[in-house]
C-alpha cells in the first residue's frame, strides 16, 4: 500500500515537473520572440530617424543651393565644382560617412499654374496626357468654372449645381485653387488623371498653384509643358532641352529657327527667369539601402537668407 502510494506520488510530480518545464519553455520563447521583435523595431526606427536626418539634411541643401544659384546666378565665369544646381528637377546624389540623400529643385514657374494660366495651355496640356476631346473639353471648362467667381457654368463644365447633386454634395470653391488635391473634387478628374500610373505620369507634375509668375520659365519646364505652350514644336521642345544642358537660356533668341512670327506666338507665355518659388524633394538613405525616407517641400525666396514654406510634407518611403 505504501510503495504504490509512493509511486503515484513520484507519478505525480514527474507530471508536474513536466507541466512547469513546458510552461517555462512557452514563457522563454514568447521572451525570446518579444526580444526578437524589440530588436526589430528598435533597429527599424533607429534605421527610419537615420534617415530622416539624412532627408533633413539634403532639404537644407536644397535651400543652400538656391540661395547660391540667386548669389552666383549671374557671373560669367564660374570655377569646376562650384557650379550652380539646375532647377528642372535633376536629381544630385550626395555620399557622407552615415549614408547618402538625393535632393532635386523645381522652379515652380517649370509647370502651368492652374490659377493663371490661360484656356489654350491648359487644354493642349490635357491633350499631352492623351486625353480625349470631349474629356479634354469636361476637365478644362469644370477647372475654369470650379476657380471663377460666378455659378454660370460653361459648355463642358459645372458649378454649384452640379456638384451639390452628388451623393456626397458641396459647392463650388469659385475662387483660386489653394491645393492641388482639390483637382480631385472637380468634375471629370479622377485620381489616375491627377497621380498618373506606373505607365503614364499624372497631371499633378506638370502643375502648381504656387508658380507667381506671368510665364513659364522655359529653363525649368519638362517637355510636356513646353509643347504645350501655343508655337513651341516637338522640335522646338528638344532644341530648347539640348540648349540648356550646358546652360541656362537668357534670351528667347537663342533658340535656334526661332522664326518671327513664331517668336510672337511664344512671347507672351513663355520667359527664362526664376518664380523664386521651388520644391525641393529630398530622400535619405541609410549606408547603401534602397529604402529611404522623403522630404517634399515648397518655398518662396523673400530675402537674400530668408523663405517661408508654401507647403512640407515629410515620412514618405521612397526606394532607389
Amino acid at each position: 500500500m505504501s510503495l504504490k502510494l509512493w509511486s503515484d506520488n513520484h507519478g505525480i510530480a514527474l507530471i508536474m515537473v513536466l507541466w512547469v518545464l513546458a510552461i517555462l519553455t512557452v514563457i522563454a520563447l514568447s521572451f525570446s520572440f518579444a526580444v526578437r521583435v524589440d530588436t526589430h523595431s528598435t533597429m527599424a526606427f533607429k534605421e527610419e530617424v537615420e534617415n530622416k536626418f539624412l532627408a533633413e539634411a539634403g532639404a537644407a541643401r536644397g535651400v543652400t543651393e538656391i540661395f547660391y544659384r540667386n548669389a552666383n546666378k549671374g557671373q560669367r565665369v564660374i570655377l569646376e565644382g562650384m557650379e550652380t544646381w539646375r532647377i528642372d528637377g535633376k536629381p544630385y546624389e550626395v555620399r557622407t560617412d552615415a549614408g547618402y540623400f538625393t535632393v532635386s529643385i523645381t522652379d515652380e514657374a517649370g509647370k502651368v499654374d492652374i490659377n493663371m494660366t490661360p484656356d489654350i495651355i491648359l487644354r493642349n496640356l490635357l491633350g499631352n496626357l492623351d486625353l480625349g476631346p470631349e474629356h479634354i473639353d469636361t476637365i478644362a471648362d469644370s477647372i475654369l468654372d470650379w476657380k471663377d467667381p460666378d455659378e454660370l457654368h460653361r459648355l463642358h463644365g459645372a458649378e454649384s449645381d452640379y456638384y451639390m447633386s452628388l451623393p456626397n454634395p458641396y459647392g463650388a470653391r469659385n475662387a483660386p485653387f489653394e491645393t492641388l488635391e482639390e483637382l480631385l473634387m472637380v468634375k471629370g478628374i479622377t485620381p489616375g488623371i491627377l497621380y498618373g500610373s506606373r505607365e503614364s505620369r499624372g497631371l499633378i507634375e506638370f502643375i502648381t498653384v504656387n508658380s507667381r509668375a506671368d510665364r513659364i520659365n522655359l529653363n525649368s519646364a519638362p517637355k510636356e509643358v513646353l509643347i504645350s505652350v501655343p508655337g513651341i514644336t516637338s522640335e522646338i521642345a528638344d532644341e530648347i532641352m539640348t540648349l540648356r544642358q550646358d546652360r541656362e537660356i537668357n534670351y528667347l533668341l537663342e533658340i535656334k529657327g526661332l522664326s518671327e512670327q513664331r517668336y510672337s506666338l511664344i512671347e507672351p507665355y513663355l520667359g527664362t527667369e526664376d518664380s523664386q518659388v521651388f520644391t525641393i524633394v529630398s530622400a535619405g538613405h541609410r549606408n547603401n539601402k534602397k529604402a529611404g525616407y522623403g522630404i517634399t517641400e515648397t518655398i518662396a525666396v523673400t530675402g537674400e537668407n530668408s523663405y517661408d514654406y508654401l507647403y512640407y510634407k515629410k515620412g514618405t518611403s521612397v526606394r532607389q
